[in-house]
């Protein structure tokens, strides 16, 4: 895959891997009684496990840790957005991503929650933070487009500020924050990347914004940003109390 823009001190090229980022953001759906319950619940739960024996890593930490949890965690988000959870799976390939997509909406997925998917090939390695391991009980999904601006700046001018940002990036290391490397999207989507973080809380995602704010990082991208708080997937998908 040709890389959209180039590897930075921070962001090296992804090994020739051919997995695929499954990111979304859900919102529960207000249900009448029957429509999803316990049956719906347990497939889903069933599905999960089927899809990590196939090689699907079930979380943004699992992106990092690959001996993690098997409990497919998510972001809480809905206290700051339109969307109750967002959260990211990573597929074996783009057609195991396609093929996981529909098996999850038809396990009942579909009837808990309206989704937005978003799918599309690693492009950068993870990255890790700096200091020791702690709990890293926050974090968001980035989703950024190139604007007119980039689409019309020179390749040097592009470089200059891949290197700005870099120093952005380097805070967000320096502050312990983990870095999911980067995903693209744009075969199939308006967003061109996606990007996640893990952060050990909310003031250390606030200051590192600052940094990026400060590094001018949004000059050449429109962007948004869900926020949100570690927790369980399971806790979204149990059925409305009666």
């Amino acid at each position: 895959m040709t890389l959209l823009t180039e590897a930075t001190d921070v962001f090296a090229a992804a090994e020739t891997s051919g997995r695929c980022l499954v990111a979304f953001a859900a919102k529960r759906q207000p249900l009448a009684s029957g429509v999803f319950g316990d049956g719906q619940a347990r497939r889903l739960k069933t599905l999960f496990q089927t899809l990590q024996a196939e090689g699907w890593l079930m979380s943004v930490r699992a992106m990092f840790e690959p001996n993690a949890p098997a409990e497919p965690f998510v972001f809480e988000t809905g206290f700051a957005h339109d969307a109750d959870m967002v959260g990211a799976f990573e597929a074996p390939s783009l057609s195991a991503a396609l093929a996981g997509t529909v098996r999850l909406e038809q396990a009942g997925w579909a009837r808990r929650f309206a989704t937005e998917w978003l799918l599309g090939p690693r492009e950068f390695s993870t990255v890790q933070g700096r200091g020791e391991r702690t709990d890293h009980s926050w974090g968001f999904l980035a989703l950024w487009e190139w604007n007119d601006a980039w689409s019309a700046a020179t390749k040097a001018e592009r470089r200059a500020y891949d290197e700005e940002c870099d120093v952005a990036f380097k805070g967000d290391v320096a502050l312990g924050i983990n870095i999911a490397g980067r995903h693209r999207l744009d075969w199939a989507s308006r967003w061109h990347h996606a990007g996640l973080w893990e952060a050990a809380s909310l003031g250390s995602v606030d200051l590192a914004m600052q940094g990026h704010e400060a590094a001018a990082d949004f000059k050449f991208t429109t962007s948004r940003h869900y926020v949100g708080r570690l927790r369980p997937l399971a806790d979204f998908i149990e059925p409305d109390a009666d």
